[in-house]
Parts: C-alpha cells; structure tokens; sequence
C-alpha cells in the first residue's frame, strides 16, 4: 500500500510546487510571522476535503460508469502532459516568488478570509484536487485509492507547513530564478512520468 501512498504524496507535490497566488500568500503571512498557523491549517484542511471528495466523487462515479475509467486515464494522461510541459516552459523564464514583508496588519478574520480567497476562488485548485487526482485516486482500486488519497493529504500537511514557518529561509531562495528552473524541471519530468504511468500500466477496479 505505500506504493499507492507514494504514488499520491509524489502526484500532489508536482501539482503544489508552481508559483501561484496560494504559496505566495503562504510565504508572505510566514515573512510577516502573522497568523502563520492559523493560514496554515486552512491550507491544510482546504486541500484535504477537496481531495476526499476528488477520491469519493470519482470513484463512485467510475464505480457505476466504468467506461469511464478509461476517459478518467487519457484525460488525465493528457492534463499531466500538458502540466508538465508548462512546468517546463516556465523553468526558460525568469521567474521568482517574492513577499513583501511590509504592509498592513491582519486581524484573524481578515487573515481568514484572505487565504480562503486565495484558495478557493482559484479554478486551477478543482482541477488538480477534484478532477485530477479525483481521477488518479480512482484507478488505485478501492483500498488504493484512499492511501493515495492520505499521500496526497500528507504532502500538502508537509508543503504547507514548511513554506508557512520556513518561509524567513525559504525566501531567499525561491527570490531566485535559478532556483526556480531547478524546481519547474522536476516538475516537468515526474508529470509526464505519472502521465506515462497512467497510459501503460492500466489498474483494475
């Protein structure tokens, strides 16, 4: 079964890692050391209902319709494609991801609502926890698809929380552009892995 755990954690780590207005939101609450924990744990519980309900929603629906799991395999195959050839065409450009530690102070509930927008009204978020790794999950069998679904839930718990209380050393680094290409190759590569993954090595229900 950790090969399902790790099949998730490895999925959700090259969907979390792009610079998005999530991690920049992240990193500037960690900088500012201003309700660090409490923008974490929404991060944190955010990512995790989405995912269960991508793993539930699927699989029921792959349960009752089981053509559609080959529709679920070459759409995602193909959304893996297309993921890692845009990590890939960002690593070529000058990219950094910057936070400005000055600004105006949050109470709780304005931070609250700040890392609720940044989450929830992103359409990307539904597409990769819903839809993708909904889909994904769903092809890991009944059992498999719930530690792929808790691998998923533990790389977000481990991202979160390392780039909302490391972000006074994080930020340094991901200020560079090198660093940057470093990651969005990584990225490029394991998507189109698992999209390889996905095409060749059909899992039964």
């Amino acid at each position: 079964m950790w090969l399902f755990f790790f099949k998730g954690m490895s999925l959700s780590a090259g969907l979390i890692l792009s610079i998005g207005s999530q991690n920049a939101h992240v990193l500037r609450i960690g900088i500012r050391r201003e309700h660090v924990g409490l923008t974490v744990l929404i991060c944190i519980l955010c990512e995790a209902v989405l995912i269960l309900f991508g793993v539930a929603g699927m699989g029921s629906l792959i349960s009752r319709h089981p053509a559609a799991l080959d529709a679920a395999r070459f759409g995602g195959a193909a959304f893996l494609t297309w993921y890692g050839w845009r990590a890939w065409r960002a690593a070529w450009q000058a990219q950094t991801l910057r936070a400005d530690p000055r600004g105006l102070k949050l109470d709780r509930r304005t931070a609250s609502l700040a890392v609720l927008a940044v989450t929830l009204l992103n359409p990307h978020v539904y597409l990769d926890t819903v839809i993708l790794l909904g889909a994904v999950a769903a092809q890991q069998g009944l059992l498999g698809q719930y530690w792929f679904a808790a691998g998923a839930i533990c790389n977000a718990v481990v991202w979160f929380l390392a780039l909302g209380f490391g972000a006074r050393w994080l930020a340094p680094l991901f200020a560079l552009p090198r660093a940057w290409q470093i990651l969005d190759v990584g990225v490029a590569v394991l998507m189109w892995g698992l999209a390889l993954n996905l095409l060749f090595h059909r899992l039964p229900l």
